[in-house]
């Protein structure tokens, strides 16, 4: 007999499991937030030119774009069309000293641990009337603020979790237990996630952390292990001629402290000027002007960091998107339509949306032998359209 392959490990995602995920919109005050957040929700939040002018947290969500499910919807002519959501929150402008409660920090920081990935709003645009909280634009240095008082915040998380943890440690008189041995295990960790933050001066996202690491640190919802995305706000000129003495600056910091994270340049005084617009009156416009609206880029980019995708499913009654978080298992995909379909899972008939387009019917697709059967095993992938098979005969169990 050959032997048995070895199974590997499913890496486990840092963050909030679920598909009901929210982003949170940060900077510091006067940055362009609540112009960027009223844009991308076409919402009337008051954008006003003080600090703290957003104290309770706004929450709105944007359909996010795809012509994946434009083309399913020409093509399946359904009553409904019903897009992924993002769900967006502008949370107050953060200031030095947040950490400590300056400001609005406290509050501040409790929204932002409430959420779950960044757009890290920065501002690069010189305006007399917008006056910066620190005097000066400087969005380097607005950057440095900003993560300093997002770590500062998770030193305190983590010290707070080491002592509450070690009032437990050594009660049963030995130190060969199992629950003790767990107990050192985890305390080993938080020491290391410790050196990490404050002696080496990095986010917890960049880190390298194993199974187990993650599912001590997942509980501390800590703030710098959220994913981040810079919003680069510019003026509508610099944005318009791709130019800004800054961009190159702002580039440089983000991949020397956090390689890898995504970085979108933006215009909040055009993407306000043209929200009120029709759609026909903003291509227009966007045409005459030789430029693009950069929200699109930005909602795609905020779902995906959230770890979202979304299967379809497609009828004559709906088109619709199903939001999941990445890795997710056929029978607990099928159980974000309905409980009972995950409870009484059968399989999931599956085709590629690639085959489909490409193909032309479902009958095309199953002619080619693309049209797949699957059962709980089966990791569903992003744009999969899919029909779900289930059968419920007994009641569930009571909890």
């Amino acid at each position: 007999m050959p032997p048995k392959k070895a199974a590997t490990e499913e890496k486990i995602l840092l963050g909030r499991p679920g598909n009901n995920l929210k982003i949170g919109v940060v900077g510091l005050p006067n940055v362009g937030k609540s112009t960027f957040f009223n844009a991308i929700t076409n919402s009337a939040v008051p954008a006003e030119n003080f600090p703290f002018c957003t104290i309770d947290p706004e929450e709105s969500r944007v359909a996010v774009p795809d012509e994946r499910l434009n083309w399913l919807t020409e093509n399946y002519t359904p009553e409904k069309q019903i897009p992924a959501w993002l769900t967006v929150i502008d949370i107050a402008g953060l200031v030095k000293g947040a950490s400590a409660g300056e400001g609005l920090g406290n509050a501040f920081l409790s929204h932002v641990r409430a959420v779950d990935a960044i757009f890290h709003v920065c501002r690069a645009f010189d305006e007399v009337d917008v006056i910066h909280v620190d005097g000066e634009v400087n969005p380097v240095k607005d950057l440095e603020t900003i993560h300093h008082e997002l770590r500062l915040k998770d030193e305190e998380f983590i010290r707070s979790a080491m002592a509450d943890l070690k009032k437990t440690m050594g009660r049963l008189g030995s130190n060969n237990t199992a629950p003790e041995r767990a107990r050192q295990a985890e305390m080993a960790i938080l020491e290391k996630l410790l050196k990490h933050v404050v002696e080496d001066h990095k986010d917890v996202r960049c880190g390298d952390w194993n199974n187990k690491e993650v599912e001590v640190i997942n509980p501390l919802m800590l703030l710098t292990a959220k994913p981040v995305i810079y919003l680069v706000n510019l003026s509508e000129a610099d944005y318009i001629r791709k130019k800004n003495k800054w961009l190159a600056k702002i580039h440089a910091w983000v991949q020397t402290n956090n390689a890898g994270d995504m970085l979108i340049p933006f215009s909040g005084a055009l993407e306000s000027r043209i929200s009120d617009m029709s759609e026909a009156e903003r291509e227009e416009e966007l045409k005459k002007i030789a430029t693009q609206s950069a929200l699109p880029k930005i909602i795609v980019s905020g779902y995906q960091a959230l770890n979202l995708i979304y299967y379809f499913t497609c009828g004559p009654q709906e088109v619709r998107c199903w939001s999941i978080r990445k890795g997710t298992k056929a029978p607990q995909a099928a159980g974000v339509i309905h409980s009972d379909f995950e409870r009484g899972f059968i399989m999931a008939e599956t085709m590629r949306y690639d085959d489909l387009k490409e193909l032309g019917t479902e009958a095309a697709v199953k002619g080619a032998g693309k049209y797949m059967q699957k059962g709980r095993d089966y990791t569903v992938g992003d744009g999969d359209i899919i029909h779900f098979k289930f059968n419920v005969t007994a009641q569930p169990k009571k909890k």
